[in-house]
């Protein structure tokens, strides 16, 4: 089955290390965005993507945000969602966790984290 992501964070570099991580995983069709707005324009207009990972902290839409757009909408609802985000305090979990995102990956991460993570969400949709 193939999973076309969308890589959303406003640090170039970090969405490279995701894509990288996901490449060595044997995924290989994804886009970027740089922030939550430019994200939903995509998710908008492209319907082949399955599989969100979001940065919470950025600019102009937040990934929090997104979140939420993403699941009040009925035609991007039922997209899998992982949050990585520097954010590790048990508030922000609950928050993001109450905001419907699937799962939730504290940076740093490692690509096995990374791995364990995709697999469970897919495993549980």
């Amino acid at each position: 089955m193939s999973i076309k992501f969308l890589i959303v964070d406003d640090s170039v570099t970090m969405r490279r290390i995701v894509i990288n991580s996901l490449r060595n995983l044997g995924y290989d069709n994804f886009v970027e965005a740089g922030d939550g707005k430019e994200a939903l324009d995509k998710l908008q207009v492209d319907h082949t993507i399955d599989f969100v990972i979001t940065d919470w902290n950025m600019p102009n839409f937040s990934g929090l945000e997104l979140v939420k757009s993403i699941r009040s909408n009925d035609s991007l609802s039922k997209l899998l969602i992982l949050m990585v985000t520097t954010r590790g305090v048990k508030e922000d979990i609950i928050e993001a966790l109450n905001a419907k995102v699937n799962n939730y990956i504290v940076k740093p991460f490692t690509p096995q984290i990374l791995k364990e993570k995709i697999e469970q969400i897919i495993n549980a949709a």
